[in-house]
């Protein structure tokens, strides 16, 4: 069974118990109840993993292979699985909005990094520990710069981000009913248009920005605001749909991933993959 500290680390978490968390912790409340004699192994020999490969340190394509992902994720992934007999296929499959698609209908086994909101808690099964706490801001272009400080200040300006994007439940809500943000296939071109002064701001994380801007050698070219737009966990997910997906397997990964982070392993990846990348540049 899940082991405890698995639990603990909900109740340790920096952010506030929503609604979204409340019903995953229910929905594992009943994983517990499980009893032990269900099936000890996947009946599945191999998991097709995927996520955004947008998004580095995590997650990103080699420019000698784009069909691969390389990152702190994969490293993570298979450190995790050493001692679960199972193959791993770590691929790209498409932009973040195809990933989703397909974990909707269970074509692949695990999202390899999703932010929780309600309505992915009706297809994905969440894995705690999260693998990172990620914090969200607005990128602006410099010399075009404005006063940041609430969600209610970019009423009036045009945004751009990935299509599909989820910067938390609240979040998701309020631009829905108020703002005006251009979804696009890949933030290169959010941050392309924003040069080009079609988009008055981009929406992304603050380290996966950072050295995206790196990449493209525009670190001096934007600016993040001070204020977060959002923070939020980032999971590791299993479709519910999918054949690979049972209690036992994912209270297995549930375990390994517990014991990565008690011995300080994942934060180590994250500083590794992070420095690998800026350093290919």
């Amino acid at each position: 069974m899940l082991s405890s500290p698995g639990i603990r680390s909900l109740g340790q978490s920096t952010q506030p118990f929503t609604r979204c968390q409340a019903v995953a912790a229910l929905l594992l409340f009943f994983v517990l109840l499980a009893p032990a004699t269900q099936a000890q192994t996947s009946p599945c020999t191999n998991l097709l993993i995927t996520g955004n490969s947008e998004y580095p340190p995590f997650l990103w394509r080699p420019e000698s292979d784009s069909n691969k992902l390389e990152g702190a994720v994969p490293a993570l992934l298979k450190e995790a699985f050493q001692s679960v007999d199972i193959e791993l296929t770590i691929r790209h499959i498409g932009s973040w909005a195809r990933v989703q698609k397909l974990a909707r209908t269970g074509d692949i086994d695990m999202v390899a990094g999703a932010f929780m909101t309600e309505e992915r808690l009706g297809y994905l099964d969440y894995v705690y520990p999260a693998i990172s706490e990620i914090p969200t801001v607005v990128w602006f272009p410099k010399g075009r710069e404005f006063e940041y400080t609430e969600w209610s200040d970019l009423i009036g300006k045009v945004g751009s981000t990935l299509i599909g994007n989820s910067f938390g439940q609240a979040f998701d809500q309020y631009a829905e009913a108020h703002l005006t943000i251009e979804g696009v296939r890949s933030i290169e071109q959010s941050f392309r248009m924003a040069k080009a002064d079609r988009v008055d701001y981009v929406l992304y994380e603050a380290l996966q920005g950072k050295v995206k801007l790196a990449k493209y050698n525009w670190l001096d070219d934007f600016t993040a605001s001070n204020q977060f737009i959002s923070v939020e966990n980032l999971y590791f997910a299993f479709p519910k749909n999918s054949a690979c997906n049972t209690p036992a397997l994912r209270v297995a990964f549930a375990d390994a991933l517990e014991q990565l982070h008690s011995s300080g392993r994942v934060h180590q990846l994250i500083e590794q993959y992070t420095t690998e990348y800026v350093n290919q540049l």
